[in-house]
Order: structure tokens, then sequence, then C-alpha cells
């Protein structure tokens, strides 16, 4: 099927692909995500992709009530948009699959297909991803069930809109060029991934079935970077005359009030660090809903937008969302902290990371000037950020420092837990010392390097 035709049997309303037939959507019960919860500190965790990551508000609502009764309370956005679901028993996983299947909560089968959040409402949009996606796995839908696909394959799909995908990294990327026009690229974000293929629809749904194919001879658990790039160009000669797509700029902040050329308004709104109470988001979707939201897209960079909102209505929902420890603002610290579940929560933390997150805004705001992430760990497993980033890990003994690695390296450095925030507070003081006109935060770190960092923290 081509990607007109699936447009043109399904383009109604807002396009949610609750309302979409062309392909075959399978509810709970055979969900793996469901099938196979991950043991972590505080439970079991289980991780969901609404279709679409469309959600309306009473569904929304719902999973969290349903979050409160069968796990323990706590809801995570993830970075990619994905909602995760804590603190869940063995006996407890069944009724909360009873209950996302009663709110009419569908999720897809095979592997993730992440879409550009606001498609079909975003003006800047140069082509549908919903539309695309839905191709994709009518076309490719044998291929997609394989066995022999990895777990984590991942797959992006990005109309190139105000609010793109290109951070994101996946095995295989898909990018409008044009209306007509896409870009199949494979292992990396918008900038990294390797260009294999440019055309209309059908050409880069025919280009995403040969990776497929090629990762299915692979065998099971194999990525895109696995792929040999001779059997690559072999496959895709004209590869290497494809000019690299430069990136698009940074489109616009999550959080915040953001008018559609229609007149219509969406409010764009992050849990604090991607984590929240399944109280407080009843109690936003509720006033959301009475105040005219309609429907709920998750987004990557962990938070949602809500949709339908009237304009006039916008600055209460701000301030009603703060008061439920949500921002629905464009700025802050927290928007550059990555931070886990931590004690309290999780089991296996070693300290309370939201509330040690809260203190480092504070005490040390040269940190989050948006060149870097800081990664706040409580134990080395590093569930809640899986790249590089300016990581702080917990242990018996304190913490480890490091300064641009995984919860999982050697820390550069290690500090006595009683003098965490001294430590911190000397390291930015360190780079607002040492910064050179213009420099980020993220260079001047690099500069100084594990000796100059050491030294910082070591100054009485």
């Amino acid at each position: 099927m081509s990607i007109e035709a699936v447009k043109a049997s399904d383009r109604t309303g807002e396009a949610d692909l609750h309302d979409r037939p062309a392909v075959e959507m399978r509810r709970r019960g055979a969900c793996p995500a469901l099938a196979a919860p991950m043991p972590t500190g505080d439970g079991l965790l289980v991780r969901l992709r609404p279709a679409g990551g469309a959600l309306t508000p009473s569904q929304f609502a719902a999973l969290a009530r349903s979050a409160a009764a069968h796990g323990n309370g706590i809801l995570e956005i993830t970075a990619r948009g994905n909602l995760q679901i804590r603190g869940l028993r063995a006996e407890t996983v069944g009724p909360l699959a009873a209950d996302v299947d009663a709110a009419g909560i569908i999720v897809l089968d095979g592997p993730a297909i992440e879409t550009s959040p606001l498609y079909g409402i975003d003006p800047g949009e140069v082509s549908d991803p919903a539309a695309m996606e839905m191709a994709l796995r009518s076309t490719l839908r044998d291929q997609l069930a394989s066995p022999q696909l990895a777990p984590k394959l991942s797959l992006v799909v990005d109309g190139a809109g105000s609010f793109g995908l290109s951070a994101l990294s996946a095995d295989i990327r898909i990018v409008a060029q044009s209306h007509t026009d896409w870009l199949v690229a494979i292992n990396g974000d918008g900038e990294t991934a390797m260009p294999i293929a440019i055309g209309a629809a059908e050409v880069a749904i025919s280009a995403v079935g040969e990776i497929l194919s090629l990762l299915a001879i692979l065998g099971q658990g194999r990525r895109a970077r696995d792929i040999d790039p001779a059997l690559l160009r072999a496959r895709f000669p004209a590869m290497d005359g494809i000019r690299s797509i430069a990136p698009r700029a940074a489109g616009m902040p999550l959080a915040g009030s953001h008018k559609l050329e229609d007149g219509k308004t969406i409010l764009g709104v992050r849990p604090e660090f991607g984590q929240m109470r399944a109280s407080d988001l009843v109690a936003l979707l509720d006033l959301a809903k009475a105040r005219g939201a309609t429907a709920i897209r998750l987004a990557p960079g962990r938070g949602f937008f809500l949709i339908g909102l009237p304009a006039d209505t916008v600055p209460a929902m701000q301030v009603a969302a703060a008061r439920h420890g949500f921002s629905a603002q464009p700025g802050g610290g927290s928007e550059h902290i990555a931070a886990c579940a931590g004690a309290g929560a999780c089991g296996s933390a070693f300290y309370e990371t939201r509330t040690l997150a809260r203190r480092l805004i504070a005490v040390a705001p040269t940190l989050f000037d948006g060149s870097l992430t800081l990664h706040l760990s409580g134990c080395t497993k590093g569930c809640a950020h899986a790249r590089p980033a300016l990581t702080l890990t917990g242990s018996a003994e304190g913490y480890g420092l490091i300064l641009n690695g995984l919860a999982a390296d050697l820390p550069d450095e290690r500090i006595a837990g009683g003098r965490i925030d001294f430590a911190i507070e000397r390291l930015a003081r360190s780079i607002e010392d040492n910064k050179d006109a213009g420099e980020s935060t993220a260079a001047c770190l690099t500069r100084l390097g594990a000796t100059g960092v050491s030294k910082a923290l070591r100054q009485e």
C-alpha cells in the first residue's frame, strides 16, 4: 500500500493511530512489554508505547490510576517519549494489562517506530510521519514481525517539523526531505546516521525492507551498526552519492505554550525529571480535560503535549501544572537533568536523585546552560540515561563523578557522601572562573579534563 493510499484511507480529525484500520492492531495480552516486565530495584517495570504516542486525557488518567493500584504509583516518560510504570509485582502485571485494554489503549506489535509527536498538526511538518509509519507497518508487516530482529531495534520516522527527532538515535531513520521524498539512514541520530537511500515513499520503504532483511540474515540481536559496509554498498550502490543532509536547527522547546497556524494552542508539559506520581498526573489531566484538552501526545525529552486547550485557559493551566510538579514553561535546569527513580523509590539506589537535583540547580546554575546533560544515577546501572553524560553515581561509599561517560564506567573522581553539594558547587565555580568568552559549560569541562576537575574539587 502506498503512503498516499494510507493517507486517503485514514486521514480524519487529528489522524490519531487509534482510528486507523489499515493495519491490524493487537491489544493487550501479547504486548512484549507486559509479557516480559523488567526487574528493577523497586519491583517490576513495564514500558509502554501507545500507538502513535497518542492518548486521550481519560486514557492517560486511567493508566495512572492503574499504576497506583497495581504498582507503586510512579510513572515515567523516557527520553524517547515512552511510558514506564514502576513497582509492579508478578501478580499485578495481569490486572494492569486488563486495565490498559479496558481503556482502549492500543500498542502495535513489532519494533518501536517513533514518530514526530505533533504529526498531522505541526505547521512546519514537511510530510506526514504517521502515514509513513502505517505504510511501513502495512508493507513490511512480516519482516517487522520477524523473531530474528533485535528486541531493542529502533526506527524513527521524522516529519522534520517544528518538533523534530534529530536528537534521537536509531537503527533506521526515515526523514522527510520534501512532500514526496524521504531520506533513509542507519545507525545514528540526525547528524551522525549514514544515508543509504533517498526518494519517494515507495523507495524509502523498499530500503527499510532491505535493511530489515540484512538484520534478519545476520541473526537475532544484531543491530544496524553490525552490518558490514561492503554489504551495504552492494545492496545500495548509490549510497555514496547521497548528499549528507544537514540536521535541522533545534526546534521549539517541549515545555511551554505554542500556537499553531490554525489558531489552536498546544501546551508542552514536562514532569520534573521525567517522573510523576499518579495522583499528580490524574489531577492535572482531570483539570486539562475540564478546560477543553482533547488529546495527549507523548514526546521525546520526557514530556507530553496537551492538545485542544483554548488559548485563554493556558496561563492557569501552567500555574496548575507547576503546583502538581510539572514544568509548563520553557527553560529551567531540570530539563538538562536525567535522574533515575532514586532512593525511596528504588531499592538499588544509594541516594535521593531528585532531592539532590533540586539542590544542584540552586547551588550550581552554571552547569545548566544546555550544553550538557547531568545524569544522576542512584547506582551504577544507569537506567535513566543510556548515553555518555556528566554522570554522578551512588554507592555505599558515596558518589562517583564521571565527566563524560556512562554510570557503569570507572569514576574520574570519588566524593564522600556528605561533601557532594560542596564538591559540585566547587566544580561549577571552577567552570565559571575558567570559561573563555562564548565557551559552553561542556566545552570548558572537556578542556579542564580529569586533572582540572580533580584540582577544583580538592580546593578548600
